[in-house]
């Protein structure tokens, strides 16, 4: 189960040095993303650094890159190793996610990396990655509804979670577009911790302005998050804003709003939109863009869909069907790491739907068979319009398809 706090990763790094500087980047949505155009910009710069987000998609290892290629195998290993015997030796009884994160800066550190990129795991205060000792900048993304068990059941409160990453003198850019009880409440625990707060604008953002016509509204969001954190800590380098434009256009960040062929899979031959939205907030987004890329003709989608137990299923859905649509739903399999996470049973995915008020066309209940319902959702789509979307861990089940079909080759 998780639990959270930082006594068990402070056990775990207390004779490991940070010498590396850290971006610390909170949030409920966007901040994979915030993390990944960070890394292009500092890599456009030549400038060394470590990203460590989560969850992963395939292999836990896939959380952790330096100079924005994943660490090898061989490597990953060894620090692997090395946490997890001193954390037998020392009966510290660290989670899966402190083991990782405690990997993580180990590599970081052998690696003599200049930046660390680092997304919280959950919240922020308590998160194993709030352990870090340098932060030049914080960031804090869009903040909505989610872990509620964890977090706190109001808006308010989760936005006090992720303040705990703001540290005195450290300044914290955050999503201007959040609500104003958010941004109360983000304001009123900076004024308490004496970090300086900016509120980053996508309208007056110099960059977004650049690139505005290929990017969603959340996307233009979390690019002018970033482009404040990074004249914040590069000031130097902000000022050529054309090579920063080149790093953001070529980012893509894997599971979201992603294109991606299925044809060795099912044979179909137009590409599927592939998207990991799980909480109400990411299914808004998604919804939007596929009202505007996928429904422009009036032609009705073809969901594969399934989600994590306990989150609030019955408000995605309403965001993102609409009547005429077809429904796979299906079951994830175990996460990697991570035995608490479990799959909403395809069977209540399907009557949660039933009870949307959408007029739904026809529906399939896979139930634990990711193939089948790709399939399934081939043959009914046709050519239309195939999005797959409800969960992270679905998309890493899509990745694990495609992989194990390349194989086989």
């Amino acid at each position: 189960m998780v639990s959270l706090g930082l006594a068990r990763i402070s056990a775990l790094l207390k004779s490991t040095p940070q010498t590396w500087k850290a971006i610390h980047v909170a949030g409920t949505n966007g901040k994979g993303s915030i993390c990944a155009y960070l890394t292009a910009m500092l890599r456009a710069n030549q400038i060394s650094c470590g990203r460590f987000t989560s969850p992963h998609l395939i292999d836990p290892r896939d959380c952790i890159t330096i100079n924005d290629s994943i660490v090898s195998e061989s490597k990953f290993r060894y620090f692997e190793d090395l946490v997890k015997r001193r954390n037998t030796e020392q009966k510290i009884d660290a989670s899966e996610f402190e083991l990782l994160t405690a990997t993580a800066f180990e590599i970081f550190e052998s690696e003599k990396v200049e930046f660390g990129i680092i997304e919280v795991g959950l919240g922020g205060t308590l998160d194993a990655t709030n352990v870090l000792k340098h932060k030049c900048v914080t960031v804090i993304s869009k903040i909505g509804l989610d872990h509620q068990s964890f977090l706190g059941n109001t808006i308010e409160e989760i936005a006090r979670q992720k303040a705990g990453i703001m540290r005195k003198d450290v300044p914290c850019v955050v999503d201007g577009s959040n609500s104003k009880s958010v941004l109360d409440a983000l304001q009123k625990h900076a004024e308490e911790t004496g970090s300086s707060i900016i509120f980053a604008d996508a309208e007056s953002n110099e960059l977004v302005n650049k690139l505005r016509d290929t990017l969603e509204p959340h996307q233009q969001q979390n690019l002018a998050c970033v482009y404040e954190a990074f004249r914040l800590a590069f000031p130097q380098h902000a000022i050529s804003i054309d090579s920063l434009v080149s790093a953001a256009r070529n980012v893509v960040w894997p599971g979201r709003l992603q294109w991606v062929s299925i044809e060795k899979v099912t044979n179909r031959k137009g590409n599927i939109l592939l998207d990991g939205a799980h909480n109400p907030q990411s299914a808004e987004a998604l919804a939007g863009f596929v009202q505007k890329h996928l429904r422009s003709q009036n032609k009705p989608v073809t969901w594969v869909l399934a989600a994590t137990r306990g989150k609030d299923v019955s408000e995605m859905l309403k965001l993102i069907l609409r009547d005429g649509d077809s429904i796979a739903a299906v079951e994830f399999g175990p996460v990697d790491q991570m035995p608490w996470v479990q799959p909403t049973s395809s069977t209540d995915l399907l009557d949660t739907a039933s009870k949307c008020g959408v007029a739904i066309s026809s529906q399939f209940n896979a139930s634990t068979n990711i193939r089948l319902a790709l399939e399934w959702a081939s043959q009914t789509a046709k050519e239309g319009p195939l999005v797959i979307a409800g969960s992270l861990y679905l998309v890493s089940e899509i990745f694990k398809q495609l992989r194990s079909t390349e194989l086989q080759k």
